[in-house]
């Protein structure tokens, strides 16, 4: 895991390296997997996870494993609200600039999840739900935050939920995928060309600050409107946009 126990507390890095584990596997997992992946002792790991199952945090199935505890929801849900009300006028601006819909999305387990939008003004337009959880490998935020990843981290999401196909354009072949990862990390965002929805084109970038997570922004469109040349527009505008998140995150830390 990648915890750093040097620059804090052993004893909760290890937890949080524990709830991670979890999340990662999609909700849920045997103490075995946790230990491995976290290359903690066995005795150690159950140590870990009773203390959370006995804060909420946790609990433990009747197939003995373990999975997230409801106690997290709340936490989740202060973490979406103060997320939301920093990234509004952000994305705001983002509409105002290019007339088509704004997103911020986080990475969630194995998912990207929208966690605020500001639609288009057009009566045709992307409309995203807030909440919806969307496969990384053929959205433009998903392959933004998968581009922060180590090739290695993607690998192992990639073979526990698959590249399951929504369109012909989507991307199903993992070196076809790594491949336009490092395409996406040299010139700086990423691209959703109809992989998801036919007609829908997004562009995105991924946001550069620790308290987001993994996350990007984005905007996107009709294919119709969604041209090389309004995407050449935007992107700088979504690198600004970026920054500019990062920088209320810090102001607010």
């Amino acid at each position: 895991m990648s915890g750093n126990e040097s620059g804090g507390v052993q004893s909760v890095n290890r937890a949080l390296d524990v709830v991670e584990v979890v999340v990662d596997r999609g909700g849920q997992s045997s103490i075995a997997e946790i230990a491995a992946a976290t290359g903690l002792p066995l005795p150690t790991t159950h140590r870990l996870l009773q203390t959370l199952v006995g804060r909420g945090y946790m609990h433990q199935l009747p197939n003995r494993q373990y999975a997230l505890g409801f106690r997290l929801i709340p936490l989740g849900a202060a973490a979406g609200r103060r997320l939301a009300d920093q990234a509004g006028s952000v994305l705001a601006d983002l509409v105002t600039a290019t007339g088509e819909s704004a997103n911020l999305a986080v990475l969630s387990g194995d998912h990207a999840e929208y966690v605020a939008q500001v639609p288009s003004r057009h009566s045709m337009r992307m409309f995203t739900e807030v909440g919806r959880r969307v496969e990384l490998h053929c959205t433009g935020v998903g392959k933004a935050m998968l581009a922060q990843l180590d090739p290695a981290d993607v690998t192992e999401i990639v073979r526990r939920v698959g590249l399951p196909s929504y369109t012909p354009h989507t991307v199903t072949s993992e070196t076809a995928l790594l491949a336009e990862l490092e395409t996406i990390r040299d010139r700086g965002y990423a691209l959703d060309e109809q992989e998801q929805e036919l007609g829908v084109r997004c562009a995105s970038v991924a946001v550069p600050h620790p308290s987001f997570g993994w996350s990007a922004v984005s905007v996107s469109g009709p294919v119709t409107r969604m041209t090389d040349d309004l995407v050449a527009k935007a992107v700088p505008l979504l690198q600004h946009s970026a920054q500019r998140l990062a920088a209320a995150a810090d102001d607010r830390s």
